[in-house]
């Protein structure tokens, strides 16, 4: 297997879906990408999974290099493309885990269908209830989670920002790669998101309706809960405090759940620090918990 996986299409609930195959024998295991990203935020845990498992990373609706409809971003549907992918790829019972709103995606799989995945992985997701936000309204939230423009930013400014920031972790071929799986270069050089803004602001109002804290009881498979955070440097407190009463409360309604808090993380801890998000999976996959 390439050190980068086999990229692979697969077409499925009408559309074609592209995703990374990282090939590896055991339990199969798919692997998430959060909102307005792409499944090569996965390239440096998938090939640690790998090494014990069956592993695949895929590009949901209108991400990355599968096909971007202008319809089918509510849960409904996500839903259903999961279903058929998997069912496509031959897995039965897989661990299902997704990073931010993949996990929220997760989340309403699992319930959907209850008797498929053998246990979730919330990598800092799974729990978005952002119409329980104080002071929040659907305007107010499409303005707050609204994609930044790219207007003038060249592909070597993309790579110059990425080098800043995960040089300590990524490789440049890594970075590029990333990049160029969420961004299209245009003939100027300049770059656009693959994942355009209209079907982003499709998904905000999806996620507005979502309500996990209804969901959880429902979810019949182990759930592991990896939240990530950063307790001496965050200042707001009280939000901090709120995600963590969040997550105890899901805790407090899952069936079968464990936490394990991934501290001095960010939010794209699969990037920052992809040993660590790969060793705790790991571990709860050999010692049964799934």
């Amino acid at each position: 297997m390439p050190d980068a996986g086999m990229d692979k299409f697969a077409t499925v609930n009408g559309i074609q879906f592209h995703y990374v195959d990282w090939g590896g024998q055991g339990r199969p295991i798919v692997l998430l990408h959060g909102l307005a990203s792409n499944s090569r935020i996965w390239d440096m845990v998938a090939p640690i999974l790998s090494e014990t498992n069956r592993v695949v990373a895929l590009d949901q609706r209108g991400h990355g290099d599968t096909d971007k409809p202008d319809h089918g971003y509510d849960f409904a549907s996500v839903v259903k493309d999961l279903d058929e992918f998997i069912d496509e790829m031959g897995f039965s019972n897989p661990i299902i885990a997704g990073h931010s709103w993949g996990g929220d995606v997760a989340l309403e799989y699992a319930v959907a269908h209850p008797d498929t995945p053998s246990g979730l992985c919330f990598v800092d997701g799974g729990t978005i209830e952002i119409a329980g936000r104080p002071g929040w309204d659907l305007e107010q939230a499409k303005i707050d989670m609204a994609p930044p423009y790219f207007n003038g930013v060249t592909l070597e400014g993309m790579l110059e920002r990425s080098k800043n920031r995960w040089g300590f972790t990524r490789s440049a071929e890594q970075s590029e790669r990333f990049i160029r799986a969420n961004f299209q270069v245009m003939d100027d050089g300049t770059v656009q998101p693959k994942f355009n803004r209209a079907n982003h602001m499709r998904i905000i109002e999806a996620l507005w309706d979502h309500r996990p804290s209804e969901l959880y009881a429902d979810v019949r498979c182990p759930v592991l809960m990896m939240p990530a955070r950063q307790k001496d440097q965050n200042p707001d407190m009280a939000r901090m405090m709120r995600r963590e009463e969040s997550i105890s409360k899901a805790a407090s309604l899952f069936q079968n759940s464990k936490t394990v808090w991934l501290e001095d993380s960010i939010h794209d801890v699969p990037v920052q620090r992809p040993e660590l998000v790969a060793s705790v999976i790991t571990e709860h996959i050999d010692d049964g918990f799934f």
